[in-house]
């Protein structure tokens, strides 16, 4: 497993190891161990996740305010553009993002600390999203900031369109009025 860094310290793409050749591929896609010597993140998982989305579904920018979820994600089909935003008020990156494309024939994977948002735009046709999660969905802590909260300036690649966008985000509150960690 190779550690990649991204504008965010504590935002790892991590890539694995991929066997191939004509028959297909193989890869170790969770190791617990490698995982935490590689990114020296002690956190336990406790929950799964599987999501199926269309082109241009924008999901996000989501957050706990409280059981804050550290989320390790990756596309198992097509094609996504990943996001991360620091909302520690204490961090010298507070507000900040970082942007990079998730695929299922890159199989790379992303892990996103409690205490930043996260959301993805489906680049492809449609896209399957699998996440670990840190601690458990807790609906009455769920947050959501804008997409296109100015104040972040995410540069998501839309190519002109709209994004298709569930109601819970179309009300994202910006980043200046929203509840973040301190």
């Amino acid at each position: 497993m190779n550690i990649i860094p991204t504008d965010l310290p504590e935002v790892l793409i991590i890539e694995p190891r991929v066997f191939g050749d004509d028959r297909g591929f193989f890869f170790e896609s969770f190791n617990l161990k490698t995982f935490r010597e590689k990114t020296g993140v002690t956190l336990d998982f406790v929950q799964d996740n599987h999501s199926r989305s269309a082109k241009n579904v924008l999901r996000g920018l989501h957050y706990q305010i409280q059981q804050a979820q550290g989320k390790l994600v990756r596309v198992i089909s097509g094609e996504v553009f990943d996001v991360a935003v620091d909302l520690r008020r204490s961090s010298p990156n507070f507000g900040k993002c970082a942007g990079f494309v998730l695929t299922s024939e890159n199989k790379c994977m992303a892990w996103v600390p409690p205490g930043f948002a996260h959301g993805f735009l489906t680049l492809s046709d449609s896209a399957e999203f699998l996440y670990k999660t840190t601690d458990y969905y807790g609906p009455t802590f769920e947050r959501s900031i804008v997409w296109n909260d100015p104040d972040i300036g995410i540069a998501w690649p839309l190519n002109g369109q709209a994004p298709l966008l569930a109601a819970k985000d179309q009300a994202g509150l910006r980043l200046r009025d929203a509840e973040v960690y301190e």
